[in-house]
C-alpha cells in the first residue's frame, strides 16, 4: 500500500494519505506534508517533539493534528520525517498522541521545495472504510 498521493488544486496542492487504521494514516500524512516542504529521505529522525491534541470528530483531529505540525515546524525550525501517532475514542471525542522526530533545519543539507502557509478546512475528509484514506489541501 503507498503511503501518500497528491492531487493537484489551483494554487495549492492536495494529498491523499493511507493507511491500515487511523494511526497509520495519520502518520502517513504528516509525511505527506514534510515531503511538500523538503524530500523526507534527507531528513534524520533525530530529535523527538510529543504533543497530544482532543477534537470533536476525525475530521476536526486530522486538521488540528496537521496545524500543530506545522507549528512545530515553523517555531521549532524543524523538519519531521517520522510520526508516530495514537488515536483514542472516547465518549465525546478523539484524543491524539503524537511523538514526531525529525531535526533543525538546514538549507545547505535539506532540499527546499514548497512553503506551506496554512493547512486549508476545505474538501478534507477522513474515510475509515476497510483501509482507512485522508484527504487534506495545504495552501501554498
Amino acid at each position: 500500500m503507498k503511503k501518500f498521493e497528491y492531487f493537484d488544486v489551483t494554487a495549492d496542492i492536495g494529498f491523499y494519505a493511507f493507511g491500515k487504521n487511523l494511526n497509520e494514516a495519520f502518520e502517513n500524512a504528516g509525511l505527506a506534508i514534510f515531503n511538500i516542504i523538503s524530500n523526507t529521505d534527507n531528513i534524520n529522525p533525530q530529535k523527538s517533539i510529543e504533543f497530544e491534541i482532543t477534537s470533536e470528530d476525525e475530521v476536526s483531529l486530522l486538521y488540528d493534528y496537521l496545524e500543530e505540525l506545522l507549528f512545530y515546524h515553523e517555531v521549532e525550525f524543524m523538519l519531521f520525517s517520522e510520526f508516530i501517532i495514537e488515536i483514542e475514542k472516547t465518549d465525546d471525542d478523539y484524543h491524539l498522541k503524537a511523538i514526531i522526530k525529525g531535526e533543525d533545519i538546514n538549507w545547505d543539507k535539506h532540499e527546499r521545495d514548497c512553503e506551506i502557509k496554512a493547512i486549508t478546512f476545505h474538501q478534507m475528509e477522513v474515510n475509515m472504510s476497510d483501509d482507512v484514506w485522508l484527504k487534506a489541501i495545504v495552501d501554498l
